[in-house]
Order: C-alpha cells, then structure tokens, then sequence
C-alpha cells in the first residue's frame, strides 16, 4: 500500500480525481485528493491574496496534519508548481513526486513564463483589471489536442464545475530552498516520450529535473484524470510498487 495525495490541475478540485481515487483506494492505497484555496468548493476563498505559496501550504499542512510519510505526491498541470515547492519544504516526508502532464519548473519560473507571449496577451485581457484566471471554454473544435479524449458529459461538467483559478498562482515563480531533491516520475499525455527525452537531452528547462526521474507515456488529452481515469490509476499503481 502506497499513500497518494492528488493535486489538481488549474480550475478544479478534488472532484476532478474522483474516479482514479476510488480506482486506487480499490487496489489498496491511501489515498488523499485535495481541493487548494479558492477553487471548486473553496472558491469562496478566492482573493488577491491567495498566492502560490498558499497553495503550497495547502499542501504541507494536509501532509502535516494527517502524519502522512514516504508520499507520493502527484501534481496535474499547473498543480506541478505548489507540489514542487510543497516537496522542497518537506522532503523527508515524500517518497517520489509525479508530474501528470506538468514537470519540475527551474527556480524564478511562473507558469506564465511557460505559454507563448501571444496567449499570455489573451489570458491577461480575458482577467483585466481582476485577480481571478478564468477557465477555458472547454470546446473540442478550438483545442482539440489537449481536450483528446473527454466525451461531451464530460466536458459538460467542466463547463459547469470548473472555476476562475487565482490569479498568482500563476503569476508567482517557483521558488526553491535547496534542500534535499526528491524522486520524481513524470506521466505524460499530449508530449510523446521521444519528444520529452530529447527536451531533457536539450537541458530544456521544463524537464530537466526529470534527467533521473522515471517517464511513463499515456497518449491521452491534457486532463487524464477524466479521459483515462483507470489507465492513469494504474500508472500510479505501477510507480508506487517500482
């Protein structure tokens, strides 16, 4: 048995890792689904004020509180950066931290370094003059590589489910205290193995900390939590019994 705590990607709560939850508690493993400040039902917390280091204590403080040890600490998306910082902070605690459609961003990186200048033009006009991220239209037409896989009962619920994500968790960098490095793992889904490997060959910065981290491949949109719920908990079974 293996103890998991699942971080969301941008816009969704723990209710996004629903199904792979009950997959993997059913294969023995505790697991821990988390909802951080000012998303799905805690958007009522959403405020300026709610930062990527708060996400980041969201996390530490659920590890803490419940005694957790030897974690697999699993981050989706942009739910890779608080992870990141949340196993830097305690690393003692955490037995390998998985990267699903994410990766280890270098210190001083936001997740808006990460997108092309033009769609960070778009998504600073979609917010203005606020603080909240608004989510994607979730239209198969206008993105159909990262939303491969989703039926449209799918894509219903995040058009209903999905709520603005805050802004700087976004906008603040990643930052690290050097401390003691922690295994990884990185299951890809829009980014084929051969393209991820030759990035790490290339020193590109999203996947260099990944040089010694183990790569698993599921071919799948961006969300696989929701397309390919019982392949991604096997993944996940299979990492932690590596």
């Amino acid at each position: 048995m293996a103890t998991f705590v699942l971080v969301p990607g941008f816009w969704l709560g723990a209710w996004a890792w629903r199904e792979v939850t009950g997959l993997l508690r059913a294969q023995g493993h505790d697991v821990h689904p988390m909802t951080l400040t000012g998303v799905a039902e805690r958007h009522h917390l959403a405020g300026p004020e709610v930062t990527l280091q708060t996400h980041t204590t969201d996390i530490v403080r659920l590890i803490e509180v419940e005694d957790l040890r030897d974690v697999l600490l699993v981050g989706h998306s942009g739910g890779g950066m608080p992870v990141a910082q949340a196993a830097d902070r305690v690393p003692d605690r955490i037995a390998r931290v998985v990267y699903v459609e994410s990766g280890p961003l270098p210190d001083g990186t936001a997740q808006f370094d990460t997108v092309p200048p033009e769609e960070q033009q778009r998504q600073r006009a979609a917010i203005g003059d606020g603080h909240l991220l608004p989510p994607p239209a979730w239209d198969p037409t206008a993105d159909p590589t990262n939303l491969a896989g989703l039926d449209e009962p799918t894509l219903a619920l995040l058009r209903e489910r999905a709520t603005p994500q805050p802004l700087r968790t976004a906008t603040d960098p990643v930052r690290r205290t050097g401390g003691r490095p922690v295994p990884t793992a990185l299951v890809a889904s829009t980014f084929p193995l051969a393209v991820v490997r030759q990035m790490i060959d290339e020193g590109h910065p999203f996947f260099t900390g990944l040089a010694d981290g183990q790569l698993h491949e599921l071919p799948t949109g961006h969300w696989p939590m929701l397309s390919e719920p019982k392949a991604l908990a096997d993944v996940l079974d299979l990492i932690a019994r590596s």
